[in-house]
């Protein structure tokens, strides 16, 4: 007999009538012999209401007073879910988060799950009763015993911590499409179901704003080894399995706040070869990445920075065995991309750097944690090791650095978060790299059995800083990240441009990175007041920016996988702003008002389309 946590989306119990199907597939699943836990959202758009009902009495309501008023939703779900099931002669009973024992941080409107008390779960759940529970909420560990909520995605997050702390055979999640997708149906009718896909893949999409799984509940399964599955409350098609290697055996108390960092990896078999002072236009990045693709060229970090007047760099990293082919592939281009015959004109300049090491620090804990990258950089800037190429993805955060301070950088960082010596992420014999999590530095074969790009991600919901001529030296990275930290602004990509100027005698480069448009405008102010006190350049914003990225495991090892995006891109010419890569991850930032054009022709590029449309049930 099977434990099975269920977790139900607020249009999956959008009316009665779904309330009532719902409870029809509950009762098939414990009448085929199950024990069921079922977490549940608030209503269809009854969240949405209460938001609005709150916000006609205060402009900024209490965050306390909205966790007690949006705690309600869920309540009401509960009470007729469990009517619902008893009605049909199924004993059930319903818990708020409270009375399930979900105790979380003291943080209204955005508390993580410290640890859950199973005790009064398990004893209902071996009286043979279905547990309805409300999802979304739960309570602080304070003597006071305040309500909290979540944050967005809560219900996902809820589902999967209860169902790591029972130990449950699996989680499903039902929501309105039939499982993953390469992409957003609403954006692409076309998009194709996925069989299976692992937590890596899926973190990397899940934060990249494909609503179907929040990172939080991601985060949780990868970290606890919970098999996932995601299927349709409307159908009873097999949905899509997320799957995650055996867990290390974590702590169940913090369950949320764990280490936020696995693993600290190197590579120092690496070098970098930059083209400076490209022509920021469409097609430049497909013409660079074609040519490498074409030469067999393996790119590991691929970076383009904001740009400068009309020009950009374009950085990357190879292993040191293929450096002169990347060299020569670069030298030979270069002119064809100045608009002057000679490079006297200060255009398209090759730069090549041997002795560099890549130091990567990686977690599925550093979502959503802006001090994360910043006490990297911090310890960093304490060791005295200068970084000279920042890359940046959910789980990861990889900074180029000399390689004769790769050995101080790895033992400072491996102290900084706690890591021994051993603990660094290898791959078992007889194991499927496809669903194998964390991923190795650098594979030393392409990951068999895995297409090169699962899905297609867009994010219309970030702003992007740029911060022109900071001081080139240890530190600069760690006090900016840290001030944003400190305000509690997460910062997704992370650029440091590969031209450097000498000023006043101080080497300087800029750096650009995205954040949470809501986040946009504040952080550029408090950024400019510190810029003035501290001797940077000018802080600029962009708001009207969007950011594309494919991911997949299968690209690890594969030439020309990004060229093919680059190239899809520039036939529709939509101009890349910037560029960052992890080993499963390429994204691109171009102009918000091309950004699904973007995504569909990226999408067409890689055929993921499959020959069924998806209507996504409004």
């Amino acid at each position: 007999m099977a434990l099975i946590v269920q977790k139900y989306g607020g249009t999956s119990v959008g009316s009665v009538e779904r309330i009532q199907a719902v409870a029809q597939r509950v009762y098939k699943t414990v009448q085929a012999g199950n024990s069921l836990v079922v977490v549940v959202s608030a209503m269809g758009k009854t969240t949405d209401g209460l938001v609005k009902l709150a916000t006609e009495i205060s402009p900024n309501p209490n965050r306390r007073e909205m966790d007690m008023l949006l705690s309600t939703g869920e309540q009401v779900t509960i009470a007729l879910l469990s009517m619902a099931l008893q009605e049909l002669g199924q004993p059930a009973i319903s818990m708020t988060g409270a009375q399930v024992g979900i105790v979380t941080e003291a943080e209204h409107s955005r508390a993580r799950i410290l640890h859950i008390e199973t005790t009064r779960l398990t004893r209902h759940i071996n009286a043979g009763k279905v547990v309805v529970v409300a999802g979304f909420q739960g309570t602080s560990s304070a003597g006071e015993m305040e309500i909290t909520t979540l944050g967005r995605g809560g219900s996902d997050t809820s589902a999967v911590a209860i169902a790591a702390a029972l130990g449950a055979s699996f989680c499903e999640i039902y929501t309105d499409v039939p499982g993953i997708l390469t992409t957003d149906p609403r954006l692409v009718a076309e998009a194709q179901l996925m069989d299976a896909i692992s937590c890596d893949e899926m973190l990397e999409l899940a934060s990249l704003g494909a609503k179907v799984l929040h990172p939080r509940a991601v985060e949780i399964a990868r970290n606890y080894g919970v098999p996932l599955v995601v299927r349709s409350s409307w159908t009873d098609q097999p949905g899509t399995w997320v799957t995650s290697a055996k867990p290390q055996g974590r702590s169940l108390i913090n369950l949320e706040i764990a280490r936020p960092v696995d693993h600290v990896e190197f590579d120092t078999n690496q070098a970098k070869v930059a083209l400076l002072r490209v022509p920021d236009k469409p097609g430049v990045a497909a013409r660079l990445f074609g040519e490498i693709s074409r030469q067999k060229v393996d790119v590991d970090l691929i970076i383009q920075s904001v740009h400068e007047g009309n020009s950009n760099d374009i950085a990357f990293t190879v292993t040191t065995p293929i450096l002169k082919r990347a060299e020569a592939v670069a030298t030979a281009i270069a002119p064809a991309l100045r608009s002057q015959p000679n490079p006297k004109f200060d255009e398209a300049e090759v730069m090549v750097e041997h002795n560099i090491a890549k130091v990567s620090i990686a977690g599925a804990g550093m979502i959503g944690r802006p001090g994360v990258a910043a006490k990297m950089f911090a310890t960093l800037a304490e060791a005295g090791v200068n970084i000279q190429m920042i890359s940046t993805s959910e789980v990861k955060v990889s900074c180029v650095v000399d390689a004769a301070q790769c050995d101080r950088a790895v033992n400072a960082l491996r102290t900084a978060f706690e890591i021994e010596a051993g603990e660094q992420g290898s791959r078992g014999a007889g194991e499927s790299p496809c669903i194998d999590s964390p991923l190795p530095l650098r594979p030393s074969a392409p990951l068999p059995n895995c297409p090169p790009v699962r899905g297609v991600a867009l994010d219309l919901n970030q702003a992007r800083l740029a911060i022109r001529q900071l001081p080139d030296r240890p530190g600069m990275a760690a006090k900016l990240f840290g001030l944003l930290a400190q305000h509690n602004i997460s910062v997704d990509m992370i650029i440091q441009s590969q031209r450097c100027r000498v000023i006043d005698g101080v080497p300087r480069r800029d750096i650009a990175f995205t954040v949470s448009r809501i986040d946009g405008e504040n952080a550029k102010k408090m950024l400019t007041q510190v810029a003035a006190e501290l001797g940077w350049g000018e802080v600029v914003l962009d708001s009207a920016i969007a950011k594309v990225s494919i991911v997949g495991a299968g690209m690890v090892g594969q030439p020309g996988v990004a060229a093919k995006m680059f190239e899809a891109l520039a036939q529709h010419q939509i101009n890349i702003q910037m560029i960052a890569t992890s080993e499963i991850k390429t994204s691109c930032v171009v102009a918000q008002e091309q950004g699904v054009k973007a995504l569909q022709a990226i999408h067409t590029a890689f055929g993921l389309a499959g020959s069924e449309k998806f209507v996504v049930p409004a």
